[in-house]
């Protein structure tokens, strides 16, 4: 069981509580209190819950190597901010602008500035585009193992998730047998999430099996979304016809594409991110945006039409050959950690792997990432985050901290094993 206060939440029983269990009002000693809402009962984030800890470990005197957020350590430097108003709700246009030349300059695809739309970081971008896309009781499936906060954002709005079980023999992607299975299962589809590269397993997504995807959506009047907040962030094999990744677009030019400046930029605190929408979208999308946010935050937007330059792309790039270097010592180190089968580190800063062995002496992923923390000051995080199924049987190494955390946190990491 986790401590009381602690950062790590005790593994699912397989499933999440149904919501709406303590909603309502209560009775207490004659006085009706009002309880929180139904869709207020999704998880807490356990990344920010374990950054919360690490922060204070830290105040407290431990020397802590994370290996926990997906946040790159090199960030830009800022520079002086001109006084700044509210934009327009979608974003100053320059920006906009700098967005679809951008897939120009990447993709060698003409994307409408219009149909840009900047948000407060990906996370806005994602509750925009859901709210826009989808009403209450919509069935949206997602991979399993993925993003939390996609799962969780769809609960909190009424939206059924459904959850496809993947693992090494799709590579931890969909794919058109999963979906029939899907729906053979719990009904018709009103949208599909893919992220390419993925969060927490760093698998991609090739152009024919977009395609392939993109068909099967195109055919069952399915929202396909995309999430490509890591692309650049690629570890590509000499010669690859698409270095970067592969946009959704290409495949499918009415898919909506989110995106973010805080991975391939660093650009994390800054909270900016965009959508790319099909026509239908831009009306609901701009007066949602307009009575949530206002608009995206304006120093942010300012900084960011610095990001499209040669200068910065060059000194980014310099950061993924780092990130490729730090992937490369846990690869190397891989047999001598003694886990389980791993997901191919295709793309982004993850090394998502079962512990195998390691499991004989920890009941699971959450015990062995407390005591981790606690006898060796590391913080990974534990696979139930992504996967609350078998997710407790597999962690999650963030190599975004670079070549010299990750030589720490490894070294650390093997001792503690060799210890026990």
């Amino acid at each position: 069981m986790a401590k009381a206060g602690g950062p790590f939440k005790t593994p699912p029983s397989g499933t999440l509580p149904l919501l709406g269990a303590n909603s309502g009002s209560d009775v207490r000693e004659g006085v009706t209190v009002p309880m929180p809402s139904k869709r207020s009962h999704i998880p807490a984030f356990e990344v920010m819950r374990i950054t919360d800890e690490i922060a204070r470990r830290r105040a407290g005197g431990h020397d802590v190597v994370s290996l926990c957020a997906g946040e790159p350590s090199a960030r830009p430097v800022p520079g002086t901010l001109k006084p700044a108003g509210y934009t327009g709700p979608l974003g100053t246009m320059p920006l906009r602008e700098a967005i679809a030349g951008h897939y120009r300059d990447w993709y060698d695809l003409e994307v409408d500035p219009a149909a840009v739309a900047v948000t407060t970081g990906s996370s806005g971008a994602f509750q925009l585009v859901f709210l826009a896309a989808f009403d209450p009781g919509d069935r949206v499936a997602l991979a399993s193992p993925g993003y939390p906060a996609y799962r969780n954002i769809l609960t909190a709005l009424g939206v059924q998730v459904v959850e496809i079980p993947t693992g090494p023999e799709t590579r931890y992607q969909p794919t058109r047998e999963l979906l029939d299975a899907a729906v053979e299962q719990h009904g018709s589809l009103a949208g599909l999430i893919i992220a390419s590269p993925a969060n927490p397993t760093g698998t991609m997504l090739q152009r024919g099996e977009l395609a392939r995807l993109a068909a099967w959506c195109r055919r069952g009047g399915v929202r396909l979304i995309s999430d490509e907040i890591y692309h650049g962030i690629t570890f590509p094999a000499p010669g690859s016809p698409d270095p970067r990744g592969v946009s959704v677009l290409s495949a499918e030019p009415e898919a909506i594409v989110i995106n973010s400046f805080s991975k391939y930029w660093g650009m994390t605190g800054w909270r900016l991110g965009w959508a790319i929408l099909p026509p239908d979208l831009l009306a609901p999308m701009e007066a949602l945006a307009s009575n949530f946010a206002l608009s995206p935050p304006a120093p942010a937007q300012e900084l960011a039409l610095t990001a499209f330059t040669p200068e910065t792309y060059a000194e980014r790039d310099g950061i993924v050959a780092n990130f490729a270097r730090a992937r490369e010592l846990i690869l190397a180190a891989a047999p001598e950690l003694q886990w389980g089968t791993a997901a191919p580190s295709d793309g982004a800063f993850y090394y998502y792997s079962e512990l195998g062995p390691q499991l004989e002496r920890f009941s699971n992923s959450v015990d062995y990432a407390r005591a981790l923390l606690e006898q060796a000051n590391v913080a990974i995080v534990p696979g139930v985050d992504f996967d609350p199924v078998a997710g407790t049987r597999a962690v999650r190494l963030s190599y975004a901290a670079g070549e010299s955390a990750v030589v720490e946190a490894l070294e650390r990491i093997i001792r503690f094993q060799n210890a026990g």
